[in-house]
């Protein structure tokens, strides 16, 4: 009577075959992953390759290159934000609530997503600066500026300078999240509060035409 086969000579099951479209949501997802923990340039397409168990031809392929790729993920990162966010700018919203929920939305993002604000928090490739590619970081400055730029006009101050606010209060809530994304502490709310607070007194107590006392 034949022996059966032994464990390293039974044959293996044959891996399925990916469609196109399952193999490109695959490369989105490690490179999401290695972006977000190494960041852009730190991470080589053979090292995408690898980690997906294709050849660097397939990340050519489906992406043109390694910037393809990452501006594909970060269009995906800002749709999903931005729809997290996009609630928050309605006219029966009082501006403090409207500032409320966007701290409160982007803490729910980087909850749920933090290989997407691992993104967030890196600057955008060299070889992309300049062109219409932003990081998550700056879109969450742009909501804040449209935010504060009808406020700005509920107080008669120069709607111009908005931008400007916009993208300090976004610095600032990065800066935060970065540190909150990986402690967990305090809680989601605790943090938004205390964020809410030096935000919204700051802004509440902003002079029309700011100077330097020693100018």
């Amino acid at each position: 009577m034949k022996n059966p086969p032994s464990a390293d000579e039974a044959p293996r099951p044959k891996r399925t075959r990916m469609t196109r479209i399952e193999r490109r949501d695959q490369l989105i997802g490690i490179g999401r992953k290695l972006f977000a923990s190494h960041g852009f340039n730190a991470v080589s397409v053979e090292e995408i390759a690898t980690a997906a168990e294709v050849s660097k031809p397939v990340i050519y392929e489906h992406f043109g290159g390694k910037e393809g790729l990452y501006q594909v993920i970060v269009d995906r990162e800002t749709t999903m934000l931005n729809a997290i966010l996009v609630e928050q700018i309605r006219p029966d919203l009082h501006p403090r609530q409207a500032l409320e929920g966007t701290i409160v939305g982007l803490l729910d993002y980087i909850e749920v997503n933090p290989d997407g604000f691992g993104l967030m928090v890196h600057q955008s490739p060299d070889v992309l600066t300049g062109s219409q590619f932003s990081t998550i970081l700056s879109d969450m400055g742009e909501h804040l500026t449209r935010l504060l730029g009808a406020y700005f006009e509920q107080l008669g101050f120069d709607v111009e300078s908005a931008p400007l606010y916009g993208q300090m209060l976004a610095g600032m809530v990065g800066t935060m999240g970065q540190s909150w994304s990986t402690e967990k502490e305090p809680t989601k709310e605790v943090l938004a509060a205390h964020l809410v607070n030096l935000m919204w007194n700051g802004l509440r107590g902003l002079e029309h035409n700011p100077t330097l006392d020693y100018a």
